[in-house]
């Protein structure tokens, strides 16, 4: 009976084993990210930076009752505005090899600039001037449209189907 009790002892795992393990599992999270297309990741952060900085706009105007700016791009202003930080390997602007939209005006200011207006004022009325913005990371795209009544649509063009899709 005693040996029994050795022979299951010696089927564990030693320390060394585990730490070996556990070395090789650190490594590989270590490398991998680097070696990841992180671009896709970089766009979604996009839209969510813009959708968020609408938002939190939205929210300011209507609990201070004035109207607030959201500032896009490269654009400055007087005045009080919340801007929107992209990630490096984001542009402003549409690809020429991208098609427009369905349903969007051929050859607008956002395609070639990347925006249409680049300072967004959103009033406590959740009202806004129309706008569109396109962002690229060299492969897709994404492309966000503004009605006069706040609400945002979001494209994103996926080059691996060839099209727009709702992001």
């Amino acid at each position: 009976m005693a040996s029994g009790c050795r022979r299951s002892a010696q089927r564990g795992v030693s320390l060394l084993e585990l730490t070996i393990a556990l070395g090789m599992a650190a490594f590989l999270a270590a490398v991998l990210p680097l070696c990841w297309d992180n671009g896709n990741a970089e766009l979604a952060a996009a839209h969510q930076e813009i959708v968020g900085s609408l938002d939190q706009a939205f929210t300011l105007a209507r609990a201070r009752g004035t109207d607030v700016k959201v500032a896009l791009g490269k654009a400055t202003g007087a005045g009080e505005h919340l801007s929107v930080q992209l990630g490096r390997r984001i542009r402003w602007g549409k690809p020429a090899a991208i098609p427009l939209p369905p349903g969007m005006d051929p050859d607008p200011l956002a395609a070639r600039t990347g925006e249409s207006h680049p300072i967004i004022t959103v009033t406590p009325r959740r009202t806004t001037l129309a706008s569109a913005w396109f962002l690229n990371d060299g492969t897709d795209a994404l492309c966000m449209r503004l009605s006069g009544h706040g609400h945002l649509q979001v494209l994103r063009w996926r080059a691996d189907l060839k099209k727009w899709t709702r992001a």
